[in-house]
């Protein structure tokens, strides 16, 4: 017994006669009087009295009529609830990325996979740049965004997007906005589709190093590329506060206790604007993260991988082309 039998008996006593209900249905009278003989041959019993004005129900027909209506109602119903379910690819994928880029890009790469692909688990581990980089080589993540690291034997890794580094800080005196230069163009790394560029004034290094800092230890990338900037300058660095915590060195710089230099991708975490609050694109030289998407070498990327990846790079680009992260976009798409 198939649910077409079911079908094609339901048919045949709605339409009172074989013949009606085989033109409605578009198959033989022989052929349709044929399925009615199966259906009471695997019953073992007689569905159907026949006669020259057509045909009525035995009882076990009434029966069976009234049970295969609820039968196919309920697979319709089946059908539909599967049919309404989310499609897509389904699993989970771990990402690791730099704890300042998290903050700027994982909610809304979280927000466009709840549509795009619901059934995708996501995990993500936000850490110093360097665990980044060790947690791909431990294959503990399925995808990562690496800082300052275009090639590393054992990933594939894929240029993304290349930042400035700004200072910023609390000016109560008016002493470090008169060392600012005023850009006089928009940067490369521009917002497109008619978002208005940005203008940012700019502060030589020099400057930047002598004002009072607030930075995290030598652990961190930021603070090495500030070291190694001033190194080559023979320039000293005015550290007036240490602190491992991003939550601590912000407290510090917002309350006036030195200032501190920053990635573009953690500007969207500042204060309101305010009068005396200071952010400047570092210039001569001017300091650049550079962002590269990293993945298993060798490994056969799965369409979850996949799914959560084209987020990842369409998130990124749309935050660039709209101005929230002032960066300039790299990446070349490939398959």
């Amino acid at each position: 017994m198939d649910l077409r039998s079911l079908r094609y008996f339901i048919a045949v006593l709605e339409a009172g006669s074989l013949s009606r209900a085989a033109a409605s249905l578009y198959i033989a009278q022989p052929a349709l009087t044929a399925q009615i003989k199966k259906l009471e041959a695997e019953l073992d019993t007689q569905l159907l009295e026949r006669s020259h004005a057509g045909v009525t129900p035995t009882s076990a027909g009434l029966q069976l009529y009234e049970d295969a209506r609820r039968l196919l109602s309920d697979a319709e119903a089946m059908r539909d609830r599967i049919r309404q379910l989310p499609q897509g690819p389904e699993g989970s994928v771990t990402v690791a990325l730099p704890f300042l880029l998290a903050s700027l890009l994982m909610g809304p790469v979280l927000m466009a996979l709840r549509e795009t692909a619901p059934r995708v688990r996501v995990f993500v581990l936000d850490d110093l740049s360097l665990m980044v980089r060790k947690a791909m080589l431990d294959r503990r993540a399925d995808l990562g965004i690496l800082v300052d690291t275009p090639t590393v034997e054992g990933l594939d890794c894929q240029p993304l997007a290349r930042e400035a580094m700004f200072v910023c800080g609390q000016d109560a005196d008016g002493r470090v906005r008169a060392l600012l230069r005023q850009s006089g163009a928009p940067r490369k790394a521009k917002a497109r589709a008619g978002a208005a560029p940005v203008l940012r004034p700019t502060l030589d290094f020099d400057h930047a190093a002598r004002l009072p800092l607030v930075l995290q230890s030598r652990r961190f990338s930021i603070r090495r590329s500030v070291e190694e900037a001033a190194a080559e300058r023979g320039t000293a660095l005015h550290i007036a506060h240490e602190h491992d915590s991003a939550r601590v060195i912000r407290s510090l710089y917002l309350h006036g206790a030195g200032f501190t230099f920053t990635p573009a991708c953690a500007l969207h975490d500042a204060p309101p604007a305010r009068a005396d609050w200071i952010v400047a694109r570092v210039v001569q030289p001017e300091l650049v993260r550079t962002y590269s998407l990293a993945l298993p070498a060798g490994r056969v990327r799965d369409a979850a991988t996949q799914a959560v990846m084209e987020a990842l790079l369409s998130q990124s680009r749309r935050l660039i082309d709209q101005g929230a992260w002032e960066a300039e976009w790299l990446h070349r798409d490939r398959p």
